[in-house]
């Protein structure tokens, strides 16, 4: 079984999505970004526009359009903090 991170996707107003992920892929102003468990700690600015996916156990993806901030990565998991993020249609929803 692969390794998971802990993950929380969070807008100025409210957590949008919070739990447990395979990955997160992001795109960043120095490019696109995939984050495994153990990954370095890192902190990026997100692009604009730009879409965040996460991997979930067994093969599902969540996905979200969001608007500035940052990505971080840190020992206990990967924190995405969006001015907003809106669900892309047809990903599931947590």
């Amino acid at each position: 079984m692969a390794q998971q991170l802990h993950v929380e996707l969070v807008a100025v107003e409210e957590k949008v999505w919070s739990g447990e992920a395979e990955m997160v892929v992001a795109r960043t102003t120095e490019g696109e970004l995939g984050v495994l468990a153990g990954h370095a700690p890192l902190l990026g600015q997100l692009a604009e526009p730009g879409q965040v996916r996460i991997k979930l156990p067994g093969g599902g993806q969540v996905a979200y359009e969001v608007a500035g901030g940052f990505l971080s990565v840190s020992r206990e998991g990967v924190t995405v903090l969006a001015e907003s993020a809106t669900p892309v249609s047809g990903a599931q929803s947590h």
